[in-house]
């Protein structure tokens, strides 16, 4: 279809334009990444798209993510050209479409994919994103917030307690020190700050001297980070 028509078409349900496949000797590394915030798998063709995956999981906005959602045919001066992007996805706050590509590995004709998918999520009034790199740090974070992502059930009553120290912002390692079981202490606070119950500054590096606050104001610097 043209692309003027592309926004009419009913998103959930998509499915990709095309399958994962695993084979000897490829040079890249597919695989299912699970995803809190749709309840399922989701395909990924490289570890860079599996690190996608789980920052999108992490901003807690997504309803839908599908991965090789479209093919796009176009022209440029040295003749037509297909590009399929990596993912479409769907939030509370609109749709965006996501390519990602390492910058050390974006070449001229990645450029002209690049800036046509551009103008069809224009034209679409969607976002468009190119994941390129990341802070070194970030997926340590991430990393460590995400084992605790899935239900986590208080059998000893620490959540409360921990949610009303944490109202004075104070230090994670504090936090944790605090409690009367400090390994399980440890979990719930990750479990906390994933679901955004707490808030937590990751445009620095996550430890024990991190500040844990009320969801809000950290939240919001998290997300951009």
């Amino acid at each position: 279809m043209p692309v003027r028509d592309l926004a009419q078409v009913p998103l959930p349900g998509v499915g990709p334009v095309r399958w994962f496949s695993w084979h000897r000797r490829q040079r890249h590394r597919p695989g299912l990444q699970y995803m809190v915030s749709t309840g399922r798998h989701h395909g990924f063709e490289s570890l860079e798209e599996a690190k996608v995956l789980l920052a999108l999981d992490f901003a807690g906005q997504v309803r839908e993510v599908v991965p090789q959602p479209l093919k796009l045919q176009f022209r440029t001066g040295g003749g037509p050209r297909v590009h399929v992007p990596d993912f479409l996805v769907l939030s509370r706050a609109g749709v965006c479409l996501i390519d990602v590509r390492p910058l050390d590995r974006v070449r001229a004709k990645d450029v002209e994919s690049f800036a046509a998918a551009f103008e069809m999520a224009l034209a679409s009034g969607w976002e468009y994103v190119v994941a390129a790199g990341w802070r070194r740090h970030v997926f340590t974070g991430l990393d460590a917030l995400s084992c605790q992502r899935r239900p986590l059930p208080d059998l000893l009553g620490l959540r409360a307690d921990l949610l009303e120290r944490a109202q004075a912002r104070v230090m994670f390692g504090e936090l944790v020190a605090a409690s009367t079981v400090p390994v399980l202490a440890r979990a719930e606070l990750l479990h906390q700050l994933w679901h955004r119950s707490l808030g937590i500054d990751l445009s620095v590096p996550l430890s024990n001297r991190s500040l844990v606050e009320p969801a809000g104001g950290a939240c919001e610097s998290s997300a951009g980070a």
